[in-house]
């Protein structure tokens, strides 16, 4: 059985900074495939950065040149470093892992950035 659990998440002020991280449990190839997600309030879910077999890394251009995507061994919590926080990038963010069959996701963190 996989698991993800993000923590990490927090109030903060517009500028500052909060890394969040996921936590997989369980049988999973590795590296596999894996994402940041978030959602707003009264918005759906988009992504935020995704991490290929390659450990290649993509943004989204609203997280392009302040948010990092990182993570070491399948043993080890991934990262996303959040830095210059907005008060739009308030919502709760998700991690995912891309298996075999299926895609896992966690229960979420809420980011609250204040202005």
């Amino acid at each position: 059985q996989v698991q993800l659990v993000e923590s990490g998440g927090g109030l903060v002020q517009a500028g500052g900074s909060l890394r969040l991280s996921c936590a997989v449990s369980g049988t999973i190839f590795w590296p596999n495939p894996m994402g940041w997600y978030r959602q707003a309030p009264g918005k759906g879910r988009g992504l935020v950065a995704v991490i290929t077999c390659g450990d290649v890394t993509n943004y989204a251009d609203s997280a392009k040149g302040r948010f990092t995507f990182s993570r070491n061994n399948a043993r080890n919590p991934v990262y996303l470093q959040m830095n210059s926080l907005k008060p739009e990038d308030t919502a709760v963010y998700y991690c995912n892992s891309q298996g075999t069959l299926r895609t896992y996701w966690g229960q979420g963190t809420q980011v609250t950035v204040s202005s």
